[in-house]
């Protein structure tokens, strides 16, 4: 359906790939696509990934470069008191619904440095809207809120990072920090048919399962 990895290559690792010594925290392994490649760019710059993954993800990579945490990427305190206080890359791609993100971006935003990244995967509903599998209503609306929300935060605080968007594959937010001003809580963008459409598609959803 579409190629995870080109996107990968093509809207973050072209863009951190000549950071020099980069602190990197992972959100979600899962098979270990993207860990592999920040594995690789970590030894060719001298610098540490850290990955988060509720399930045990430690065989993937042997790499003095990379450390494996086994928890929920909310535990919060618990991961901060075994990564640096800084970080360069913020990459977050784990339970993809809309209020997870927010809240696991507004806890680590603190860490990332100025004019360091924050990359959100699986943001663009495109992928999902011609295929016929029940499953993937679950992903078309929550990819969808995602996005949403993610405008939200930024239209928020446009002070404070930039914001771009790669619909390539599943689709990606990129972000980079410009300054340590606190966040502002994110302003509801209203609009009567994206919410219907959403609230109509659960209902579906949990109706077919």
């Amino acid at each position: 359906m579409y190629d995870y990895e080109k996107k990968l290559d093509d809207n973050l690792f072209n863009l951190i790939k000549d950071i020099s010594k980069p602190v990197i925290l992972e959100l979600g392994v899962q098979e270990g696509v993207s860990t592999k490649k920040f594995i690789n760019i970590c030894e060719n710059n001298e610098g540490k990934l850290y990955s988060v993954d509720v399930e045990d993800c430690s065989n993937v990579s042997n790499s003095m470069r990379w450390k494996f945490i086994k928890s929920r990427d909310d535990n919060f305190d618990f991961i901060k008191s075994l990564i640096p206080k800084k970080i360069d890359i913020l990459f977050i791609d784990t339970l993809h619904e809309a209020n997870h993100v927010e809240k696991v971006f507004y806890n680590y935003y603190d860490l990332v440095k100025n004019d360091g990244y924050i990359f959100i995967d699986d943001i663009s509903h495109l992928p999902y809207l011609d295929n016929k599998k029940k499953t993937n209503f679950y992903c078309e609306i929550n990819n969808q809120e995602t996005f949403k929300r993610v405008l939200e935060i930024y239209l928020s605080n446009y002070d404070n990072f930039s914001l771009n968007f790669s619909f390539e594959s599943s689709g990606l937010g990129i972000i980079k920090k410009k300054s340590d001003n606190q966040l502002n809580l994110p302003t509801k963008i209203k609009s009567r048919n994206f919410s219907l459409k959403n609230i109509l598609r659960k209902i579906w959803h949990k109706i077919k399962n």
